[in-house]
């Protein structure tokens, strides 16, 4: 594998897709529950599920066979489900996960920090979406089945 290649490829997928979207992503002022006892009336949540749910589902596009599904159950916080199926001669599952809400800062709402330096919490809660998606793109392009499994983690294919 050419890490140059793949460092490029890397780099070009968060400069030009996943900056744009964790911007957007900021924007909205999604709360954890805990932070917004009022969190579904406010549809917060429902923003940024609709957000990175048709984000996910443009870049999944190209696996075979892959599924998003948004799971609600009652006064719970949404979950986004991907489903992309083993290729190659790989069987094993890799099992993400990650968040939408925010943890509130001194009881303040709304986006701070900068995205480019990840200073803030912020930007950490949809940044496990795009980390996944990115590691499947670039094993995908790389000729890799899927990444490797490392310490209970999906590494991106370089690192295996």
């Amino acid at each position: 594998m050419n890490q140059d290649k793949l460092t490029r490829f890397v780099d070009r997928i968060w400069d030009d897709e996943v900056l744009p979207i964790l911007v957007d992503y900021i924007k909205i002022p999604n709360k954890s529950p805990e932070f917004d006892r009022d969190w579904a009336a406010h549809g917060y949540m429902d923003q940024a599920v609709d957000l990175l749910a048709g984000w996910a589902r443009r870049k999944i596009a190209g696996f075979t066979g892959a599924t998003l599904e948004v799971l609600r159950l009652p006064g719970r916080t949404p979950l986004i489900a991907i489903d992309i199926p083993a290729s190659g001669n790989s069987g094993e599952t890799v099992l993400l996960y990650g968040h939408l809400d925010k943890q509130a800062r001194d009881g303040r709402p709304g986006p701070r920090g900068m995205v480019r330096g990840f200073r803030s919490s912020r930007t950490t809660s949809s940044m496990a979406a795009a980390a996944a998606m990115t590691a499947m793109r670039s094993s995908r392009r790389f000729h890799r089945s899927r990444p490797c499994a490392s310490r209970g983690s999906a590494m991106p294919a370089a690192w295996c």
